[in-house]
């Protein structure tokens, strides 16, 4: 929205020798442009629709006095008529600018403007108040009917008929409303500043939390920064540890190596001497220490590999514990995994079952046989049927972090099948092995009971696979007679474990009587 702006200095702008109020002015006093949509003010002041939109109002002015006077102030708008139409009434002026005019319109060549700071301490007390239809009347009466001030003739006039009554006598009753609304609005000021009130200590705490919340975060930050700073600084120290512990072997071993290989060159040479230049005399008397000396050298053990490598990573993942309170990531880890040392462990090793998932862990251990304690090994594994082995079957490998692996797949039908576990493309220890793939696991047809007279409710009829009888013509099992196992155990094949393999493999007869007292 444009800002409102006064209508001050109009008449300063007007081009000279034309006449505010001139009908044949064809410029706009406040944008200096042709006119758009001109309306005329009651002073005879013409001005753009637009312009005048951006005028904020201020007072109205009557035009129907024949004096240079102005009406009371008001703040109620009159529509502005097109150019060249009469206004009914006044609009309100704009604001900084009084206009003292009437309708003398040969004579508005020379408006008086007057500046609304010089306008203090002006009083409209007193003034008659005059009516817009009849300017020669007093609006002096009120019309109930149509909720307006009213003269003499309006009242003879359009308003005959009506309930009109002097203003004085009126005044209470519409005071009285007025005050009465004004009461019922008291509270919604009230209310409205409370609201605005807690919105402003809303909006204050709101401040100050945020606040507080920001130096949470910059002080968990800094802290997290200064333990990441404190954990790096001890893997790097951990790592220049690794490397004078490395490289003082080296150093070792090749002081050892080299004092060997010294040894041998002057045996050697020696030897060699002896046996070109010395007579055969001395090559006899010197023998034996030639012998011991040499024999001695060819027993010293040595390794011909460096005692250690170059194996050092960087475990980012890893868990690595706490520093300064805060849990902190990465490692240095200069153990290598052997995979003769690697150990398979898991009862799925050698026995699976057709559509069901067989599963085994993968240990994977160092050259002395201590466990990795991390995982990110490039492990390797295929399941081969025997008879189709040009068909792998697929297998997951999950890596636990903590150096196992759990092995996992789902063999498609019976049979044996060959596995094959690789560590950095070399078998693991009691890789491959063979497995053992049976039928689907056979579900128990029965009741896992205590015994057939409990659970058929006292039938004689009911059987059960564990063979137990009961006196008086029953065919099933009791507690404590002939047969009766002493324990829960399944009706349909015997067997006393709850969860188990069902291997029932009675004729037709006698598994209608079984499933009878499963129905029970």
């Amino acid at each position: 929205m444009s800002e409102k702006k006064p209508l001050l200095g109009f008449v300063d702008k007007v081009p000279s020798g034309t006449a505010p109020g001139n009908s044949g002015k064809t410029h706009c006093p406040s944008c200096m442009g042709l006119f758009k949509a001109p309306r005329l003010l009651p002073c005879l002041l013409t001005v753009c629709t637009t312009c005048l939109e951006q005028l904020e109002p201020f007072c109205i002015v009557d035009t129907r006095r024949g004096d240079s006077d102005t009406s009371s102030k008001g703040s109620i708008f009159q529509e502005l008529k097109p150019h060249g139409l009469q206004p009914q009434i006044g609009i309100l002026c704009p604001p900084l600018i009084w206009c003292r005019t009437g309708m003398r319109q040969k004579k508005t060549t020379y408006h008086t403007m007057v500046d609304l700071k010089d306008l203090k301490g002006y009083s409209q007390i007193g003034k008659a108040i005059l009516c817009p239809t009849h300017p020669a009347e007093e609006l002096r009466l009120f019309c109930e009917l149509c909720d307006q001030p009213v003269c003499r003739d309006c009242v003879v006039g359009e308003h005959r008929d009506h309930p009109c009554d002097f203003t004085s006598n009126v005044i209470h009753k519409h005071g009285d409303s007025v005050r009465e609304l004004l009461r019922g609005t008291q509270p919604h000021l009230d209310a409205l500043e409370e609201a605005l009130q807690q919105i402003k200590e809303t909006n204050s705490a709101l401040q100050q939390r945020v606040e507080a919340v920001a130096a949470d975060v910059r002080t968990f930050s800094e802290g997290y920064i200064k333990a990441i700073e404190e954990h790096r600084d001890k893997l790097l120290k951990q790592l220049e540890d690794i490397r004078v512990q490395k490289e003082n072997s080296l150093q070792l071993q090749k002081a050892q190596l080299e004092q060997l290989l010294a040894d041998m060159r002057t045996g050697v040479e020696f030897t060699e001497y002896l046996l070109t230049s010395g007579s055969d005399l001395e090559i006899l008397l010197t023998k034996g220490v030639v012998v011991e000396r040499l024999t001695k050298l060819n027993q010293v053990e040595y390794s011909a590999h460096p005692r250690v490598n170059n194996k050092i990573c960087f475990s980012p993942q890893e868990k690595a514990g706490q520093c300064r309170g805060y849990e902190v990531y990465g490692a240095i880890n200069t153990k290598e995994v052997d995979p003769a040392k690697c150990v398979l462990q898991g009862e799925d090793l050698h026995r699976a079952r057709e559509k069901q998932t067989a599963s085994f862990t993968l240990l994977c251990k160092d050259a002395a046989g201590e466990a990795m304690g991390r995982g990110g090994d490039n492990i390797q594994v295929a399941v081969v049927p025997k008879d189709k082995k040009d068909s792998l079957v697929r297998t997951m490998v999950q890596d636990n972090k903590d150096g196992t692996y759990c092995v996992s797949y789902i063999p498609k039908e019976p049979g044996i099948y060959t596995v094959l576990v690789c560590v950095k493309e070399q078998h693991v220890q009691g890789s491959p092995f063979t497995v053992t793939v049976r039928k689907r696991h056979r579900s128990h047809q029965g009741m896992f009971h205590c015994c057939t007279f409990c659970s058929s409710g006292g039938q004689k009829t009911a059987r059960c696979a564990c063979g137990g009888t009961m006196p008086g013509g029953f065919l099933g099992c009791g507690h404590g007679h002939k047969g009766h196992p002493g324990r829960p155990h399944w009706s349909c094949c015997g067997k006393f474990t709850e969860k188990s393999e069902c291997t029932w493999t009675g004729g037709q007869s006698t598994a209608r009587s079984l499933l009878r007292t499963v129905a029970l």
